[in-house]
């Protein structure tokens, strides 16, 4: 036991210390030759690693860019300062996965502790972004009365819609549609603010509602004994809370499945992230009580679905295939060398560290064996969702509608764009913010910038849905494009999902899938 707490202490030690060095780097200003060079690593470790790093821009405009960028370098930048300037031309690669870590300021243990005892500021608000405008949507906390359709004009006295036009050069969809950059834009809007400004315990905001303009001061509140047990509450793991994947953070899950109508006809199912998290059960439960009720229609909702497991997609794929299937191509690497590029021992602790080492030589036999080459020399990488699948016993063979806009991103537009390839389901919604020929993702090899130390993830993966290829350069296009309004959303009203039961019932009126 003494050894143990020796070793627990050794490591709380070693935690502080890096935070506080980073903290400190984090600050410091670089020089305009050390910036340069980080420049030069950028975009030497892309064109080594990257498996198509020019699919939308071609080599010599991305040269061209990057070449730019560094005749704009001609002073001292702190990290953050430097990543404004560098990210936009990353983003000119557009590929929505790959981006550099933002320099956010690092937290000691007792910084976070008294940060969960206390409300977000911003964060308890919903938001929409329309253009260079951004506003609240849903306050559920009445603060400041503040009321939904509210438009944010400023905060501590800067507009709004300069911060808007900023932080949009941060992001990029795949390929060239616009439609993901309003729904990403106001998920991650105060992820960058707060990156840039710091934490705050208070701001003060300009609002415009039906025309009235007004000064505000939010504040962040210390959370009251209620609040805490509510924390407290929503952490312990019911079989629910499983099985749907709930998320504490949002007070949400994951994946929810019901029935609309009293007769079981009609089935949805609601997946905001192919976590994989208990997805077998999930889905093995769902679709039994599908087959269970004999239903002839089934909506799976994956709107602001940003993506996550192949393994999810190529399951619940199964439940829907009415014969045996291939979900990916096979998946192109830059190299056969690049899957032992993923920096292993990133992030490891001492005792991680040591772990780690033991298990090297089998992670090392595995990723090699999963590497092979194509009869004209290039290099794929070997994975379950390229193999054949067989669709499972009670796979559904009814009618089948899918929700997409512009936040189903990677592997929501990867599942539909191969559903709407072979004919199986009626897509609703608007295009997705994801490419329908696919993306650069799967696993990562983590860089980091020799002297400002931004941490740059490049995707090793060009994992594409086994399709014929359109080369539209754009997202999904669904079958039928219905836009949501902000009112919509402020009413609580879904008019994607409104026309897919109107569908619904002309078809039982016609008696079509009953």
């Amino acid at each position: 036991m003494k050894y143990i707490l020796i070793v627990l202490f050794v490591l709380s030690v070693f935690s502080c210390t890096s935070v506080k060095k980073y903290n400190e780097q984090r600050l410091s200003m670089i020089p305009p030759e050390k910036l340069r060079e980080d420049i030069d690593f950028t975009y030497r470790k892309l064109q080594e690693m990257h498996p198509n790093l020019n699919w939308y821009i071609s080599k010599k405009d991305l040269d061209s860019k990057f070449d730019s960028l560094k005749t704009t370098i001609n002073k001292s930048l702190t990290p953050t300062q430097f990543y404004f300037k560098l990210q936009p031309v990353i983003t000119k690669i557009r590929e929505g996965h790959l981006s550099l870590r933002i320099p956010s300021k690092r937290f000691s243990r007792k910084e976070i502790k008294a940060l969960k005892n206390k409300k977000g500021l911003f964060g308890r608000f919903e938001y929409y972004v329309e253009g260079d405008h951004l506003y609240f949507i849903e306050n559920k906390d009445s603060i400041q009365n503040i009321q939904p359709g509210t438009e944010l004009l400023s905060i501590n006295d800067v507009p709004v819609s300069g911060y808007l036009k900023k932080y949009r050069d941060l992001i990029t969809s795949d390929g060239y549609n616009s439609t993901f950059f309003p729904h990403y834009l106001k998920d991650v809007f105060f992820n960058f603010f707060v990156a840039e400004k710091g934490i705050m315990d208070s701001a003060k905001i300009e609002t415009l509602y039906k025309d009235k303009r007004q000064t505000l001061t939010l504040k962040r509140e210390t959370k009251d004994k209620k609040d805490l047990e509510k924390d407290k509450a929503e952490k312990k793991r019911s079989p629910e809370k499983k099985l749907n994947d709930y998320v504490a953070s949002t007070s949400s899950y994951n994946r929810n499945f019901k029935f609309l109508d009293k007769d079981s006809t009609i089935a949805y199912m609601k997946i905001k992230s192919f976590s994989r998290t208990f997805s077998n059960k999930f889905y093995k439960q769902s679709f039994a009580k599908i087959k269970d009720a004999e239903s002839s229609y089934l909506i799976i909702d994956i709107r602001e679905n940003y993506g996550g497991s192949l393994y999810e997609i190529n399951q619940l794929y199964s439940y829907l295939a009415p014969e045996p299937f291939v979900l990916i191509k096979p998946a192109q690497l830059a190299s056969s060398s690049t899957p032992l590029k993923t920096n292993y021992f990133r992030t490891a602790s001492p005792l991680e560290f040591i772990l780690k080492t033991a298990a090297y030589p089998g992670y090392f036999i595995y990723q090699t064996l999963n590497i092979r080459k194509g009869k004209d020399g290039t290099a794929y990488y070997k994975m379950k969702e390229n193999k054949l699948t067989k669709p499972k016993l009670n796979a559904f063979r009814g009618k089948v509608y899918v929700l997409i806009n512009g936040g189903s991103f990677s592997a929501s537009s990867i599942i539909s764009s191969k559903l709407k390839f072979d004919r199986r389901v009626t897509l609703v919604g608007e295009e997705t913010g994801g490419a329908n020929d696919g993306t650069v993702a799967g696993f990562y090899s983590y860089q980091k910038l020799p002297n400002s130390k931004i941490d740059l993830p490049i995707g090793l993966l060009l994992v594409q849905p086994n399709i014929t290829f359109e080369n539209t350069q754009k997202g999904v296009v669904p079958d039928v494009e219905i836009k949501e309004s902000m009112q919509d959303i402020i009413d609580k009203k879904d008019t994607q999902l409104d026309w897919v039961k109107s569908d619904i019932q002309k078809l039982k009126d016609s008696k079509i899938w009953d």
